[in-house]
């Protein structure tokens, strides 16, 4: 039995490595594609693709070594994957101090409020093969709006610096200077799940529905799972841009009320001089 079951699991990885080369071969055909239009994304792709396959393959192994773990276990799993994503989006704020804990700050509080209240509300198990997949899907949006949010908020402050300057030389509150760029912000990170959410079906059938169908379970019960779930990733998404846009607001000016983004500056806060006002 177990030599049968060793060799089952052998057919499906070399299947599999079979297929994720088929993959690799087309993505690669793609990004010779883009070079012959002169977009070179040749080294990003590479690494991209290698670190995906490698990164899932882990994955599954942690899985499968502890899928009947306790919720304490599935907790544990999350959070590695919130400061992972924290990791990824910090890098949108380079210069930004402390970036990296304003991200994770942001993103633990989108995902982690939300997927805390599915628990509450039983939408979630705590069966680890059920916790870990959705409770990453929720966390990788909020990933994605946090670097949104934090790449609008930039671009626009950098855009504007001579109208934010003209509002602080006036004696405005720097909160009120770049207001409308939190706006901006927040709704950037918002809109593409929007629009998710009203191509939901339409456009798009998610994995979850499709796999909960495969597996026996009602249609109808599936779509409204999914929906809740799709729902759920709108307001972890809202409440993380939010929450990342505010705290990066704050560092984006010194205790003298002083803009520290500037155009172009992708490293370091350049302080503006007091007397240069």
């Amino acid at each position: 039995m177990l030599t049968e079951l060793m060799q089952s699991l052998s057919s499906d990885i070399i299947l599999g490595l079979a297929q994720a080369g088929a993959a690799i071969v087309l993505c690669l055909a793609v990004v010779l594609l883009c070079r012959w239009f002169a977009v070179h994304v040749e080294r990003e792709t590479a690494i991209s693709l290698a670190r995906g396959l490698v990164q899932m393959v882990f994955v599954g192994v942690v899985l499968a070594l502890l899928l009947h773990g306790n919720l304490l276990v599935g907790v544990l799993i999350l959070l590695a994957m919130m400061f992972a994503a924290a990791v990824t989006a910090s890098r949108r704020a380079p210069a930004i101090k402390d970036a990296l804990l304003l991200c994770f700050y942001a993103i633990a509080a989108g995902a982690g409020i939300v997927i805390a209240g599915m628990i509450a509300t039983g939408t979630l198990t705590a069966d680890i093969a059920v916790l870990v997949p959705v409770g990453s899907m929720i966390i990788a949006n909020a990933m994605n709006a946090c670097s949104q949010s934090i790449e609008r908020f930039r671009s626009d402050v950098a855009a504007h610096v001579g109208q934010v300057e003209a509002g602080l030389a006036l004696g405005a509150d720097p909160a009120v200077t770049v207001a409308p760029y939190v706006q901006s912000a927040v709704y950037a990170s918002l809109l593409p799940r929007l629009d998710m959410l009203k191509s939901l079906g339409l456009v798009w059938i998610p994995g979850v529905m499709a796999g909960m169908m495969v597996s026996g379970a009602s249609p109808v019960y599936a779509g409204i799972y999914q929906f809740v779930i799709v729902a759920m990733i709108l307001a972890a998404c809202g409440i993380t841009g939010l929450v990342v846009t505010l705290l990066i607001r704050n560092r984006a000016f010194s205790p003298a009320a002083q803009l520290m983004l500037r155009p172009g500056d992708s490293r370091k806060p350049v302080p503006v001089p007091v007397n240069a006002r």
